[in-house]
C-alpha cells in the first residue's frame, strides 16, 4: 500500500473515530498543546509584534516538526503510517464535539430552559450569553457551527492532504494559537498579530472549500451562491464570511448583525438579509446535519485530490 493510500485510509479512519468517539474528556492532545503554548507565552510575552511572531514560530513550527519526525519514523511501515495518520486526524478534527455542544444548547432551548442554554453557550463560542435571548442564542449556535465546520474539520483535512501529518498538526496549532492570542484585546493586539494573520492564510483554502461544499450539500444551492456572492465580502473575517454566508443561504436564514464579545459590542453586516428569515431553534439541527455532510464530502475531496495529484507525479 502506497503512502498516499495510507494517508487516505488513515484520514478516513481518523474521521470515523471522531464520529464514533468525539473528543476525550481528559488528556486531549490539543489541550496539551494549548498548555505548552501558554507556557511559551509566559516566557516570551512583550507588547511587540516581533515577540509575538517568535511565539507563533516556536509553537506552530514545533507542531509541524513533531509531525515530520513522527511521519519519518513510521515511513517504512504502511500500517504504522496509517495508524499515525488516523490518530493525528482524530486529534485535530472536532466535528462530533461541535455537533454535541450545538445539540446540547438546542435541546435546552427546545425545553424552554434559556438559562441552561446561556450556561452552555460558552463551550461553543465566545459570545456574551447574558446579552442574548433564545433567538439570539440559536443564531450564535448556527454561526458557530458554520465557522467551526471550516476551522475544526475542513481546514485540517485540506492541510492534511497537502502536508500529511505535519500539515494536520500545523493547521490545528495555528488555529489554536489564533484562539488563544489572536483576538483584539489590549494584551494581544500586537503580540497576537502574527498568529491571527497566519490563521487567516492557513484558513483561506478550507473556508472556500467549506463554502463550496455547503452550497452543494445544502437544501438551497442557489440561495447559498447568492448569499455568498452578495454578503461574504462584507464580513470582517476573510474566512468566516464565505462560510457563514453560504450556510445562511443554504439554510434560508439570516446570520450576522449585532453581537457582543467580552463586553464589546460589534455591529456586523446581516448575511442573506434579503432572502433569509430569522434563525429558529430547529435550524440548529439543520445546521449540524449540513456540517456533518460537509465534513464527509471534504474527506472525499481532499483524500481524492491527494491520490490524484500524487498519482500524476509518478
Amino acid at each position: 500500500m502506497g503512502a498516499d493510500r495510507s494517508y487516505a485510509y488513515g484520514a478516513a479512519a481518523g474521521l470515523l473515530g471522531d464520529l464514533l468517539l468525539g473528543d476525550p474528556r481528559r488528556g486531549h492532545p490539543v489541550a496539551a498543546f494549548g498548555r505548552a503554548a501558554a507556557a511559551v507565552e509566559r516566557v516570551l510575552w512583550r507588547d511587540h509584534r516581533g515577540w509575538g511572531a517568535l511565539h507563533t514560530v516556536v509553537c506552530a513550527g514545533g507542531a509541524v516538526a513533531l509531525g515530520a519526525v513522527a511521519e519519518r519514523a513510521v515511513r517504512r511501515s504502511p500500517a504504522a503510517s496509517l495508524a499515525l495518520t488516523a490518530a493525528a486526524t482524530w486529534a485535530v478534527v472536532g466535528g462530533t464535539s461541535l455537533a454535541r455542544e450545538a445539540d446540547t444548547v438546542g435541546r435546552a432551548l427546545r425545553d424552554g430552559d434559556v438559562d441552561a442554554a446561556r450556561a452552555r453557550l460558552p463551550h461553543l463560542c465566545g459570545r456574551d450569553p447574558q446579552a442574548l435571548d433564545a433567538d439570539g442564542i440559536a443564531r450564535a449556535v448556527v454561526e458557530s457551527v458554520a465557522e467551526n465546520t471550516s476551522d475544526a474539520v475542513v481546514g485540517a483535512l485540506v492541510w492534511g492532504a497537502v502536508g500529511g501529518v505535519p500539515g494536520l498538526l500545523g493547521f490545528r496549532a495555528v488555529n489554536t494559537l489564533d484562539a488563544m492570542v489572536g483576538h483584539r484585546s489590549p494584551r494581544f493586539l500586537r503580540y497576537g498579530w502574527a498568529s491571527a494573520r497566519l490563521d487567516d492564510v492557513a484558513g483561506w483554502p478550507g473556508a472556500r472549500l467549506t463554502a463550496v461544499l455547503a452550497t452543494l450539500a445544502g437544501p438551497d444551492p442557489r440561495g447559498a451562491v447568492s448569499a455568498w456572492r452578495a454578503d461574504a465580502g462584507r464580513h470582517p473575517s476573510p474566512n468566516a464570511g464565505p462560510v457563514e454566508a453560504s450556510f445562511a443561504g443554504a439554510l434560508g436564514v439570516r446570520l450576522g448583525g449585532t453581537l457582543s464579545y467580552g463586553g464589546r459590542v460589534e455591529h456586523r453586516p446581516v448575511l442573506n438579509g434579503a432572502a433569509g428569515r430569522p434563525v429558529a431553534v430547529t435550524d440548529i439541527d439543520r445546521a449540524v446535519r449540513l456540517s456533518r455532510r460537509v465534513g464527509l464530502l471534504a474527506l472525499g475531496v481532499t483524500a481524492g485530490a491527494r491520490l490524484l495529484w500524487k498519482g500524476r507525479g509518478k
